[in-house]
């Protein structure tokens, strides 16, 4: 049996599984359904050209230095290119990873996918599927860690269900974006991945492309940046939850700027406009174009866009789908007021201390403990710690402390064992015939 399968070889995938070996968890498995190299977003839909995070942050390196970007960086081009480097270029990051992994040799296996998961006694049997064949595999934990969009699904307003799926596209899909070369098109959204993906469609050579924006205004502020410190990153998930609530709503329901190097993309391009205050309220095909009609006046364009990101959704995990109705979700630990009664966050699961999924039911599913969630779905209870660079390692640092220790309880009457056979003498018998015995008496010595 194994000791973990990660579902997952992106960034945090790696880390969790990296920082699990290191605990001495070392009979481990990691699935991608991706082909080998292109685990992750970062050379499929991400589409910024450099990342947003500042290029000294640690990322996914555990506290070694040598296992950090910039040494990876270093080796090869030096550190007079290290200083003049600016941002780190999104595919560069890719490349780190695939070093990250070949380094530690850690076992990925790609284009593999995780299918259906049952409880076995002192465990789970996990169903993989690979090019048609499916394969059982035991394992005392399942660690979940597909990234930002595991247990999750794009999110697609009411709206976007009227067009043909040739006349809409999500930033989170394969987009041909010289296919879109003379068209019109409609970005929905104002965040980083809709400001990449209107940047893409412009250099691709669209005629134009309008952004669509529900609020009034531009955020100018990322709030995130504010809580990249130690004492959040520690201090957050032993908060009570609805102080962990009020931070993390506040938080979101701010809204984070766009990136600047994103939006001087396009800022300038002639054919590129942003119209605030027009959230999308109806969509419908009018001929061979498309009619968006919203609150502030009606548009035709040729394709739509969504960058509207992702909704967490227990549902919308192949593995979670049929018990996602009895995990336990932040609607149990919240009362809202009235104004955040439909929040997405309350969508969010529960997780115990070391990101394990919990029973809606107390006691209903005791085996939901052996799944734990390393994906941004853990964000309401541990913080920003599974899903971008800046704390990464903190959480795949807790991840493995904490399953390191809950194997160590489930098997406690086995190392209670091993701990009395064990007889590694620290002193050979010559050693102690060597010893010179105390003599029987011992005359009295006159003060």
């Amino acid at each position: 049996m194994l000791d973990a399968l990660v579902i997952g070889a992106g960034m945090c995938g790696l880390v969790a599984a990296a920082a699990l070996r290191r605990r001495g968890l070392t009979a481990l498995r990691i699935v991608d359904r991706r082909i080998e190299g292109h685990e992750g977003p970062w050379v499929t839909y991400a589409r910024m050209r450099t990342l947003r995070s500042p290029k000294h942050l640690a990322g996914p390196a555990l506290g070694i230095a040598s296992l950090t970007f910039r040494a990876w960086f270093e080796a090869q081009w030096g550190a007079a290119a290290w200083e003049v480097l600016d941002r780190i270029p999104r595919t560069q990051w890719m490349d780190y990873l695939r070093w990250y992994r070949r380094v530690l040799s850690l076992p990925v296996e790609n284009r593999v996918e995780a299918v259906a998961v049952d409880p076995v006694p002192n465990g789970l049997a996990v169903q993989l599927s690979r090019s048609g064949k499916s394969e059982t595999v035991f394992t005392r934990r399942l660690i979940l860690a597909s990234g930002r969009e595991g247990i999750a699904s794009p999110r697609t307003p009411d709206w976007a269900t009227a067009l043909p799926v040739d006349r809409l596209s999500h930033t989170a899909e394969a987009i041909d974006f010289p296919s879109l070369a003379g068209m019109a098109i409609a970005v929905v959204g104002y965040g980083a991945s809709a400001f990449d993906n209107a940047a893409e469609a412009l250099e691709a050579g669209a005629a134009s492309v309008v952004m669509l924006t529900r609020r009034p205004t531009m955020p100018r502020v990322n709030k995130f940046k504010g809580v990249v410190y130690p004492g959040f990153t520690l201090g957050f998930p032993t908060l009570p939850p609805a102080d962990r609530w009020q931070l993390l709503t506040y938080l979101f329901d701010s809204k984070v700027a766009p990136p600047r190097a994103s939006v001087l993309r396009v800022c300038d391009d002639p054919r590129f406009a942003i119209a605030n205050g027009a959230g999308v309220t109806a969509a419908e095909l009018r001929g061979d174009r498309v009619r968006l009609a919203t609150t502030a006046g009606g548009y035709t364009i040729d394709h739509v866009i969504l960058g509207t990101g992702f909704k967490i959704d227990l549902a919308g995990s192949s593995l979670l789908a049929p018990i996602a109705d009895r995990i336990a979700t932040w609607r149990r630990l919240i009362e809202p007021p009235p104004e955040q009664t439909g929040h997405e966050f309350l969508d969010f699961p529960d997780l115990g201390p070391g990101f394990e999924l919990q029973s809606q039911t107390p006691g209903d599913l005791p085996w939901l403990s052996r799944i734990h969630a390393f994906t941004f779905a853990a964000a309401m209870s541990h913080g920003n710690v599974s899903g971008d660079i800046p704390a990464v390692s903190d959480g795949a640092n807790r991840l493995a402390d904490a399953i390191a220790a809950a194997e160590f309880r489930d098997e406690r009457e086995h190392h209670e064992e091993t701990l009395r056979a064990f007889d590694d003498p620290e002193l050979s018998i010559e050693d102690v015939a060597r010893l010179r015995p105390i003599a029987a008496s011992i005359p009295d010595v006159a003060d």
